[in-house]
């Protein structure tokens, strides 16, 4: 498996696994499907993601986009962990972790000591891969009262 950051030169990549991932997991995202076909599905939109967005990522296996990540500086001087999503077929297989991983550095390489994430609670799946990363629960998100808020801070090792 190979990590691979992406730039806004590689829109094509991450719309292909964004759209896949909308599909699949509909539930798990901010964003619905619709929101990125039709007419906004074009490459503009697309490239823009990246100037939004400052870490991008996704995770190759055997010739093939099976995940993606992505991580933004947020107000407060943390860094929120957005976005990811794992393939079915490889989950359970390290992806995730990796993924995680993949923001960790990135944050470390920023001199951000903190990481945070909005995850459902009912995706006990997400949320224990979460806990296994060392995040944990610190409150309820008040914008989706179905989401947890998870923090964990850079270069503890859990494991």
């Amino acid at each position: 498996m190979e990590i691979r950051s992406l730039t806004a030169d590689d829109w094509a990549t991450w719309r292909e696994v964004r759209l896949r991932a909308l599909a699949e997991a509909p539930d798990a995202f901010g964003s619905k499907l619709a929101d990125w076909q039709g007419d906004n599905d074009c490459e503009d939109r697309w490239r823009d993601r990246f100037d939004n967005v400052a870490f991008n990522a996704v995770a190759a296996a055997v010739g093939r986009v099976v995940g993606t990540i992505g991580a933004m500086h947020a107000g407060d001087g943390s860094v929120e962990l957005i976005s990811m999503w794992v393939a079915p077929e490889v989950r359970g297989a390290g992806v995730g972790e990796a993924l995680i991983d993949a923001v960790m550095v990135w944050a470390e390489s920023e001199s951000i000591d903190t990481v945070v994430l909005a995850v459902r609670r009912r995706n006990a799946p997400a949320v224990a891969l979460y806990e296994r990363a060392g995040f944990r629960v610190v409150g309820t998100n008040a914008a989706d009262r179905e989401e947890d808020l998870m923090v964990c801070v850079v270069g503890i090792d859990v494991g």
